[in-house]
């Protein structure tokens, strides 16, 4: 068993653990607050996406905080250098969850999704819903490392298949945009940059759940 999971099982209840799965919880609701600006975009309701936008904007920014609430907490304290970097690696790479999804929601503001076919808008739709279970599968990953790490490296295997799911989508996406006669490039450019930033979404997932198998591995 690594350093890490023994320093989580004795201290379960420490500030830095609560940090962490505040500052998870806070990730996954950015990722649900992407969904929710992505529908009402197609829908035309230009207000509830600016809420839903403002709401992205300012969790990440308390996401930030937190994950330098982390980095302070855990610099202070028991841990090796190594334990140190393992927990400073899992957390950046969760925050950067919360990064690619306030870069989505840019990009989505300068999206005239008017003039997007609706079979792409539908594909987003379904895109951001892949994303999202991505992100809960990974928020359930991380606590099991501090819960029940005996299951994590378990939930590490759904953060992956989930993450494939995303690839074939956008493998999809992307053949769709070929097909499609878009009115204008910008709006091709952009739709592909939405998918991009997307995926990076649960890419970076992905990278988090490979951190946790590291800590789980390690002896």
């Amino acid at each position: 068993m690594s350093e890490l999971i023994r320093w989580f099982e004795r201290r379960r209840e420490t500030k830095a653990l609560s940090t962490i799965q505040r500052h998870l919880a806070l990730t996954t609701g950015i990722v649900e607050d992407l969904e929710k600006a992505i529908q009402a975009t197609i829908d035309s309701d230009e207000k509830e996406m600016r809420k839903c936008v403002e709401r992205v904007a300012n969790s990440e920014k308390e996401a930030d905080g937190l994950r330098r609430k982390v980095m302070d907490e855990v610099s202070r304290g028991e841990l090796s250098p190594v334990g140190r970097e393992d927990l400073m690696h899992l957390v950046k790479r969760v925050d950067m969850v919360a990064d690619w999804s306030r870069e989505s929601t840019r990009i989505l503001g300068a999206l005239p999704m008017e003039h997007v076919p609706k079979t792409i808008q539908n594909e987003s739709m379904h895109m951001v819903k892949s994303v999202k279970e991505c992100a809960i599968s990974l928020q359930k990953c991380v606590n099991k490392i501090i819960t029940n790490p005996d299951e994590a490296l378990q939930a590490a295997d759904a953060v992956e298949r989930e993450e494939e799911k995303v690839d074939d989508i956008h493998e999809k996406a992307r053949k769709l945009l070929g097909k499609e006669d878009l009115p204008r490039a910008g709006v091709a450019v952009l739709i592909s940059q939405l998918f991009e930033a997307m995926e990076m979404i649960a890419d970076s997932c992905e990278d988090a759940c490979d951190q946790v198998r590291v800590i789980m591995v390690r002896k």
